[in-house]
């Protein structure tokens, strides 16, 4: 079956296998001229990424390419990011890649015209709007993996490399002019990226819709998003050449992210840590702590879960749910647990005090203390 659309939500979105070939027309229809495109180091070499070089090339509009991205992106990459695009005189960015490269390729497209540092325009509030929006550089997205959904977010997670936080940068200009979902690109990745991106679409799925904002809208987002993953993750996980599980998967990363607008919960702001200090993959880090999780905020989503089990076609309610979760997870090769990942519970106080200043938190079903954070992070152990 093969998938091809044209969605104008929640920005201009060009779905289907091959699409990369209208890479040079989306950033010609945002007027740009002399695109960057932004990536992390891994991909920089990479057929795909040279592809895209290419087809930007045979239109006239270069091959410039900053790929000095690491895993989690941090202020430095963000400041030679920046440097590169006044350098070469840009005047747009292809943010192209799975989380690290659209993140830093939207704020580096972002703060090209900015004076004030990057850490003023955190989501607190109304920050954003100290932001000079004239010299906010148009963006085209292309992912290559399926999970953050990035490329449909208006915010980009920066970590300060000095203190090991991560913090959201956010503004409405963050949301890319058009963007390039091409299964094709996704295919060559490997199984354990499949599953940590996989599982990172579903957390946000699962967190929008258990969080208790009133935000039917985004509810409806996240419950389709979770059936997606149930179906396709497991396919796209066997045979990473299925494309229809493939397509679907990147639709389900979108739909994660445009949902999350009604809140995330613990397992981001305990898995944002975890990243932060020990640099794990973030999805990864997501599956590992959501049982757990669940079993925290069962009392206050028992019967939210028992519908969306219903929905999902899986029997027992709650119960039901979390052994889907279990079963699922094993199937992807998750690790049981922090211990099975590598990580030691020595540093626990300073994980536990960087949880509950973690944005996420705030969204969470049961509200989060010290001392509640501290018991959740050793049941993840």
């Amino acid at each position: 079956m093969n998938i091809v659309a044209n969605w104008s939500y929640p920005t201009a979105i060009k779905m289907g296998r091959g699409r990369i070939r209208e890479l040079a027309d989306a950033c010609k229809s945002l007027g740009m001229k002399k695109p960057l495109l932004v990536t992390d180091r891994g991909l920089a070499s990479m057929a795909i990424t040279q592809g895209a070089l290419d087809v930007l090339e045979e239109a006239g509009l270069g091959r410039a390419i900053f790929a000095d991205v690491d895993p989690n992106p941090n202020e430095k990459n963000l400041e030679a990011g920046v440097k590169a695009f006044k350098d070469g005189g840009h005047d747009g960015v292809v943010a192209f890649g799975g989380g690290s490269g659209l993140d830093l390729g939207k704020c580096v497209a972002f703060m090209a015209g900015q004076t004030r540092p990057v850490w003023d325009f955190e989501d607190i509030g109304d920050w954003w709007t100290r932001a000079n929006v004239e010299g906010i550089a148009p963006i085209v997205a292309v992912p290559t993996t399926a999970g953050t959904g990035s490329e449909v977010g208006r915010a980009s997670v920066i970590t300060n490399s000095q203190t090991h936080v991560k913090k959201i940068i956010f503004h409405p200009k963050f949301l890319p002019g058009v963007v390039i979902a091409d299964p094709e690109l996704t295919v060559g990745m490997p199984k354990m990226i499949t599953a940590g991106t996989g599982m990172d679409a579903f957390a946000h799925c699962l967190e929008a819709y258990s969080s208790p904002f009133f935000h039917p809208m985004s509810q409806g987002i996240a419950l389709e998003g979770m059936r997606l993953v149930k179906e396709f993750l497991p396919r796209a996980y066997a045979d990473g050449t299925d494309i229809e599980a493939r397509t679907n998967m990147m639709a389900a990363a979108a739909m994660g992210a445009v949902a999350f607008q009604k809140g995330l919960g613990a397992i981001h702001s305990l898995s944002h840590p975890i990243g932060a200090v020990y640099n794990t993959h973030h999805g990864m880090t997501n599956a590992v702590v959501m049982p757990p999780v669940l079993r925290f905020n069962r009392a206050e989503i028992e019967e939210r879960i028992a519908r969306a089990a219903a929905y999902l076609g899986i029997a027992g309610g709650f119960d039901g749910f979390y052994d889907y979760v279990l079963a699922l997870r094993a199937e992807l090769g998750v690790p049981d647990n922090l211990s099975a990942m590598g990580i030691k519970p020595d540093r626990i106080d300073e994980l536990t005090a960087m949880a509950i200043e973690d944005p996420s938190c705030g969204g969470n079903p049961v509200k989060m203390t010290f001392e509640n954070t501290k018991a959740l992070f050793l049941e993840c152990f």
